[in-house]
């Protein structure tokens, strides 16, 4: 500690000792405040806040060693280090002064040399212990304001020690979690990972190291029982005892926006339903699972019905708000779960049925008819009528693991087409064998 920084508060009720001590300090550089008695003393330290005192043990009334020990036992002062000064050389007096707290001690009579040094080693070490205390806590200010969760963990795997952050994504206290292992707050198969990691017989398992070493998405178990994602990094210290830092970052907002994202790539962006790429993921499972179970799958394609002149007359901004309302009421009979209406590509949409027979699906798919034409959306252009109708094909499969997936679409489509050269405004519904036939005759087109 410089010297210009550094005040010493001495303590001695005879002036010649007091004098001698000031005018060895001051010549130091030193800043200096005294003291004629304990209790004195006591307050000066309380206020001032000295970073050494110098301490006579003789004091009349309150002696050095009860004002040392006050001063110890005060959380204001304890930190402050005393140096005894006195004439008494009897080991026991000195036990008894380092016994109160005392840091050194100083034999009178006074040598500077001596008591320079002295001072000066004292005033080093508390400057270093600052250091340090200063350096923990604000080490244990980033480690409690951080966002992200912190755990230590023992050898065991066990918790000692768990930051704000850690208690708030698990809903425990610290007290709850001390103690407890890291596997029992992760969901499997990450449980199972950590807890053989953590037991010295399974860290030489196929593979442990390279899943519980470095960061892991896992599913943390919290105190509701509820599951969240995070992002879990364990990495061991370097230290003579084996702790490792478990450091916990919530992904939940990432995963919510990688949902929504995917979301986005599989909606139509003007009519808010499924677009083509997800249409095509559905049929593709719903094939494989009519296959499997041997179970009727149907489709609908609908095409809305002299749209070109419709938008060419109406503009773009008119056509939109064609294609949305048509969207809306094709969704409107998607009622199961497992039903997707998708649109396929421009005035074209398809509605895919598992699980439904072939008058099931022709049904439907009049009903759809019906209710679009009953939008009265005027289309002063239709041959077909005063308002916006739709042609719809459907067709209804029974497929083998022999058939083509694109069979469906293509005899649905094929139905389509038939329906607007019947007059449009109309349904064309066929069943498996037609399919065939359809992908047959369309494929060479």
């Amino acid at each position: 500690m410089p010297a210009r920084q550094a005040a010493i508060l001495i303590v001695d009720d005879a002036p010649a000792s007091l004098s001698l001590l000031q005018d060895m300090l001051r010549s130091q550089g030193y800043r200096t405040f005294v003291a004629i008695s304990g209790e004195r003393a006591l307050d000066l330290a309380q206020r001032v806040q000295p970073d050494l005192i110098l301490l006579d043990v003789m004091l009349p009334g309150l002696d050095g060693l009860e004002t040392c020990r006050r001063l110890k036992a005060n959380p204001a002062t304890s930190d402050i280090p005393v140096i005894f000064v006195s004439a008494c050389s009897e080991t026991e007096d000195i036990v008894a002064g380092f016994d109160q707290g005392a840091a050194d001690y100083i034999a009178k009579p006074l040598r500077l040399p001596e008591v320079i040094a002295r001072v000066r080693a004292q005033l080093n070490f508390r400057s270093a212990s600052l250091s340090s205390t200063q350096q923990a806590r604000h080490l244990r200010m980033i480690v409690e304001g951080m966002d992200e969760g912190l755990m230590l963990l023992g050898q065991d795997g066990r918790i000692q020690y768990a930051n704000p952050a850690s208690e708030r994504c698990l809903g425990y206290s610290g007290a709850e979690l001390a103690g407890r292992h890291l596997a029992a707050l992760l969901a499997e198969p990450a449980a199972n990972d950590y807890a053989a990691y953590f037991d010295r017989h399974g860290r030489n398992e196929p593979g442990i190291l390279e899943r519980c070493r470095g960061t892991r998405e896992v599913l943390l178990v919290q105190a509701d029982g509820s599951l969240r994602p995070m992002d879990l990094n364990l990495s061991p210290m370097a230290q003579g005892e084996q702790l490792y830092v478990a450091l916990l970052h919530d992904i939940a907002h990432h995963k919510q926006s990688e949902t929504a994202l995917q979301r986005a790539a599989m909606a139509d962006p003007l009519t808010g339903i499924a677009n083509r790429r997800q249409f095509d993921a559905c049929l593709e499972r719903e094939w494989q699972r009519a296959i499997r179970n041997a179970k009727p799958l149907s489709l609908l394609v609908l095409d809305v019905d002299h749209f070109k002149l419709y938008n060419d007359l109406l503009g773009h901004a008119a056509g939109d708000q064609c294609l949305q309302a048509v969207a809306s009421t094709v969704q409107a009979h998607a009622l199961r779960a497992t039903d997707l209406a998708a649109r396929y590509g421009g005035e074209e949409f398809v509605l895919l049925l598992p699980d439904t027979p072939y008058a099931g699906a022709a049904k439907l798919a009049d009903s759809i008819r019906a209710d679009v034409e009953r939008l009265r959306v005027p289309n002063p252009r239709s041959s077909t009528s005063d308002f916006v109708t739709v042609s719809v094909g459907a067709a209804t499969f029974v497929p083998t693991k022999f058939d083509d997936m694109r069979s469906l679409f293509l005899a649905a489509d094929h139905a389509m087409y038939d329906a607007k050269a019947a007059g449009r405004n109309r349904v064309v519904a066929v069943g498996g064998g037609y399919a065939w036939e359809a992908m047959q005759t369309a494929l060479p087109r």
